[in-house]
């Protein structure tokens, strides 16, 4: 997606509730940058959203660092912060420890709160550590079913068994 006042990528997506109006702009880093501080300059009477985001946002972050955010992936699970950034979903529980840095002003500025309060399921794994192994395990023998080592897959299949056996004991 392009910036919607130049040609460069979108990388900041602004959405603004503050007035009558819903306003979403998709903006490059230095209009992002322009247009928050365009914002904080008007002085507002009550925090805007605009100026919420751009204490969080560190808009000094250069376009390099946000690439190397991006790449950055989990060893459980395998997904990188950049497709969290674009499917808004994570891939394992463990993705909360891995990104917590860049997860917690976000889960807070959602929720209000960074930790679970609310249900948990009665059935299944309900410890994070089993979950994220079962992640691994699962991924694993994906990884080694595409290689046709079917001996280790079968290991993996009957780990995984042994774990969800567990959870459904618990």
């Amino acid at each position: 997606m392009k910036c919607q006042k130049c040609e460069k990528p979108a990388t900041f997506h602004i959405t603004d509730l503050t007035g009558d109006e819903l306003l979403a702009l998709h903006l490059c880093p230095d209009c992002a940058k322009e247009y928050l501080q365009t914002e904080d300059a008007e002085e507002p009477v009550a925090p805007t959203m605009t100026g919420m985001l751009n204490e969080q946002l560190k808009l000094e972050q250069t376009a390099e660092d946000l690439k190397t955010l991006d790449a950055r992936k989990c060893p459980i699970c395998g997904i990188s912060f950049y497709e969290f950034r674009h499917a808004g979903r994570l891939g394992c529980p463990h993705d909360y420890v891995f990104f917590g840095e860049e997860l917690d002003p976000l889960l807070v500025n959602v929720h209000g709160e960074s930790t679970h309060t609310g249900k948990e399921p009665k059935r299944g794994v309900r410890d994070a550590e089993s979950q994220t192994e079962l992640i691994r395990l699962r991924r694993e023998m994906r990884e080694v079913v595409e290689q046709e080592d079917y001996e280790r897959a079968t290991e993996i299949r009957d780990q995984i068994r042994t774990i969800e056996g567990e959870g459904q004991r618990g």
